[in-house]
């Protein structure tokens, strides 16, 4: 992170401080968090998806806050291509409401969408070198995938010295989308296996 002028341009470009990561699923949705440092990603819990009322969004945000952290990090499955699919889809309008809900609560935090193709895959070999059953993964293996991408979102910062992903857009008063800022291009968690969004069911 050494810069060619020295001062200013050594100092990071991203949060520094606790921060929260996401894994979003159509049943399940998996917490992780980080120490205020960002050099290790811990679970923290599974949240029941509550498409209706929204009140997986509710304790998520009351998580952020309760905890302290200066920033959101939501996973966004691309399919192996890098396109978009329906996964995608979802967690970019999870996210939406996530930045809804800490405006609603006077809250304001930046959320960001990060390339995380194949963390469920990856968490789920975790499990299994573990020793887990297939049927023990249900339990936590959203709060896996949730440690996955956060700590490649937190290595990613570390060692660029700026921020990964892409902003999640602000709605103001009307509805209309903040202008959104240019996307940080980073590593994606890489791996042979099929992509969440072809295995998922």
């Amino acid at each position: 992170m050494t810069g060619d002028g020295g001062g200013a341009a050594d100092v990071p470009s991203y949060p520094f401080g606790p921060k929260l990561g996401v894994d979003v699923g159509l049943v399940r949705v998996g917490l992780a968090g980080c120490d205020r440092d960002g050099l290790l990603a811990t679970p923290i819990r599974t949240l029941k998806r509550d498409p209706r009322k929204n009140s997986d969004v509710r304790i998520l945000v009351r998580e952020a806050i309760e905890r302290g952290a200066v920033q959101v990090i939501v996973g966004f499955p691309k399919n192996l291509s890098g396109r978009e699919g329906a996964s995608a889809d979802m967690a970019r309008t999870y996210a939406g409401l996530v930045v809804e809900e800490l405006f609603r609560q006077s809250h304001p935090l930046p959320v960001r969408l990060v390339d995380e193709r194949l963390s469920t895959v990856s968490a789920h070999r975790s499990l299994h070198s573990a020793g887990l059953s297939s049927r023990e993964h249900r339990k936590v293996v959203d709060q896996v995938a949730a440690v996955e991408i956060l700590q490649h979102a937190i290595d990613t910062q570390r060692s660029r010295g700026r921020d990964v992903g892409d902003p999640v857009p602000v709605r103001d008063a009307e509805g209309a989308q903040s202008p959104q800022l240019t996307p940080t291009e980073e590593p994606i968690i890489k791996d042979s296996s099929p992509s969440r969004e072809d295995s998922e069911s």
